[in-house]
């Protein structure tokens, strides 16, 4: 069974919003120069279940308050920034893969997040993904989606 991280996505109001942004910052290393770009998530610490992690497990993004999109874990990297401070690189494949929608109430940094309390990816034809977005939080803040 995979552990997964969550994490709020600060500063975005919607999944377009983030996945804008990784664009933006992948075509920026390729600017660069980097031949092989990778998107990664700066954080300070370092997860210290990373095999388990890194067996299948995700980056659970929420967005506004509802857990909405994940992002398959590729690799953790620990890292010095310029200034001088240990952090940690979570390489992330760009796909951004979208879930049932979640509430969620706010936290700080990350938290790892068991396979048991992960909502399902939301499946194209289930019905759903489709709905607007304010829709689709409505029902998910009443426990329906």
């Amino acid at each position: 069974m995979a552990l997964h991280l969550i994490k709020l996505c600060v500063g975005c109001d919607s999944i377009e919003d983030l996945a804008a942004w990784q664009a933006e910052r992948l075509r920026a290393r390729r600017r660069a120069g980097e031949k092989k770009p990778r998107l990664f998530h700066r954080t300070f610490q370092m997860p210290k279940r990373r095999a388990e992690l890194l067996d299948g497990g995700s980056l659970y993004w929420v967005i506004k308050g509802i857990i909405q999109v994940r992002q398959r874990l590729l690799a953790i990297r620990p890292f010095t920034d310029n200034e001088g401070i240990h952090r940690c690189g979570l390489v992330l494949e760009p796909k951004l893969v979208l879930t049932d929608w979640q509430p969620k109430s706010a936290f700080q940094g990350w938290r790892y997040f068991p396979e048991k309390d992960a909502p399902n990816d939301l499946r194209p034809g289930r019905g759903g993904d489709d709905l607007p977005p304010a829709l689709r939080a409505e029902l998910a803040e009443l426990g329906l989606r």
